[in-house]
């Protein structure tokens, strides 16, 4: 594996490793935050606000039960008038459309009559299943509860009765007044809290019954669940507000309560934390993409760039920087692979060597920066005359080497040729020193026991012969 390689996986290590890093690190702290807001802000904030919707929507309906347990109309009517039907009727359907509830009622003690808005609608006896609840309240020490039940005179309909007891004035029970709430009502408003806060909201009494719970949200309602978190020892049953966090088939939630006294009955907030970090969720994954995205582009840039640079790095290294012809050592490589070549097919090869003619004398005269743009010109009429399948490469200085392949003696003489009169003709060379630019020609072609150092002997031979026999001329070594 070249340094290039190296390079690229250090980097793109790096880059995954601190892209994917922040990500989980960004992750992690947004999770923490949102917890923590969760058990710091958004619960006890919101049980608050939940407690003021309780207040307004169950507490009334518990404060106008005790105020009809209180009303001095009722406990004289008991005592006094019980046997005018009327008028209790008429207290009961005024309660009724005052406070907008679905039921008012009361039961005497003395008779065991059960009146409603609309008169007598029976006697509660002990032996009648529907009348449990009245012996049953009686006998409790509380002076009020709250309760569900099924009632077949309201439609068969679940329906939550706040019922309180009426005592006389030396605390002779009288009977049990109160109202009846559909738990319709009820079931809307819990499920406009889950809609609202996104939190499952459940009442409880002391013995971690659930008294009230969302209709839908049959998970939470049942006990067995509130047996699993095991309230009690867990301390959630206290007057006081608490937090816990527990898990429930396998998720994590966190639980808020409030002891509601007027209800006597706990109040209950639980939030399902994936519900309040599923959007975190989402913005991670989201963010964990862009920046692989971002990771990969910035890899493709690297790999772009590392090789592009590589090979200008390779042109830099294999050619001349001036002529944009090979040099010498990229030349050499390329010569001993067809020496190699030439031997084991006998393809014939030859070479071309050249040096510009008086080139210093270009240079005195003219100036090093003239003599620059002469070898760029000998470059691109090479370039132009010389087949692809051949090399150019600047040997050093003013002299140049080409070596045709599939070219034997005879073939090789006559492009020499062809270069000298080129040359000599060249109208950009002549307007950059005024005079005819020339050069002396040495070709050669392989043979069977050749060395590169043979080769280029003999074309150096044949070189100076030109040189020495006037110059612009072409010799063929054998």
């Amino acid at each position: 594996m070249n340094f290039k390689n190296y390079v690229v996986i250090i980097v793109t290590f790096l880059l995954l490793t601190f892209s994917v890093g922040s990500s989980i690190l960004n992750y992690m702290k947004s999770l923490d935050e949102t917890q923590k807001e969760l058990k710091e802000r958004s619960l006890p904030l919101s049980i608050d606000n939940i407690y003021t919707e309780v207040q307004r929507n169950l507490i009334e309906p518990t404060l106008v039960s005790s105020m009809m347990s209180n009303d001095t109309f009722l406990k004289d009517w008991i005592i006094n008038s019980e046997t005018d039907i009327k008028k209790i009727s008429r207290y009961l359907e005024s309660i009724k459309n005052r406070y907008s509830v679905f039921s008012t009622f009361l039961v005497s003690e003395k008779t065991g009559n059960y009146y409603t808005s609309k008169g007598l609608l029976e006697k509660v006896k002990e032996d009648n299943p529907n009348n449990a609840w009245y012996f049953k309240f009686k006998d409790i020490q509380d002076s009020y509860e709250i309760n569900l039940d099924f009632n077949k005179f309201l439609g068969n309909s679940l329906i939550m009765f706040i019922n309180y007891k009426i005592f006389d004035d030396d605390f002779h029970y009288l009977g049990a007044t109160g109202i009846g709430i559909k738990i319709s009502y009820i079931n809307e408003m819990l499920k406009h809290f889950r809609a609202k806060y996104n939190f499952n909201v459940f009442f409880t009494d002391k013995e971690g019954n659930i008294i009230l719970s969302e209709k839908e949200n049959d998970d939470i309602g049942k006990v067995k669940n509130i047996k699993e978190l095991n309230l009690i020892k867990k301390g959630a049953l206290v007057d006081n507000s608490n937090l816990i966090e527990y898990e429930k088939n396998g998720k994590a939630y966190i639980l808020n309560t409030k002891y509601i006294k007027e209800l006597k009955l706990y109040l209950f907030v639980e939030a399902e934390v994936d519900k309040f970090t599923k959007e975190l969720e989402k913005t991670f994954y989201t963010n964990l993409l862009i920046s692989l995205f971002v990771t990969a582009i910035i890899i493709l840039i690297i790999l772009y760039t590392i090789k592009n640079y590589n090979k200008k790095l390779e042109k830099l290294a294999s050619h001349d920087s001036l002529t944009q012809l090979s040099n010498r050592r990229n030349f050499n490589e390329y010569f001993e692979k067809s020496l190699k070549l030439f031997k084991r097919d006998k393809t014939p090869r030859s070479i071309i060597f050249f040096d510009i003619d008086n080139f210093k004398m270009i240079n005195d005269n003219y100036g090093h920066l003239v003599g620059d743009n002469v070898l760029k010109r000998i470059a691109a009429i090479l370039n132009l005359q010389i087949r692809d399948c051949d090399s150019i490469s600047r040997w050093g200085g003013e002299e140049f080497l080409i070596l045709l392949n599939d070219s034997n003696l005879e073939q090789s003489f006559k492009v020499a040729q062809k270069l000298k009169q080129s040359f000599e003709n060249d109208l950009g060379l002549n307007n950059l020193v005024k005079e005819p630019v020339t050069a002396s020609f040495g070709v050669t072609e392989f043979k069977e026991d050749d060395t590169i150092d043979k080769i280029i002997s003999r074309a150096d031979n044949g070189l100076y012969a030109a040189k020495n026999s006037g110059k612009n001329k072409v010799e063929k070594v054998k």
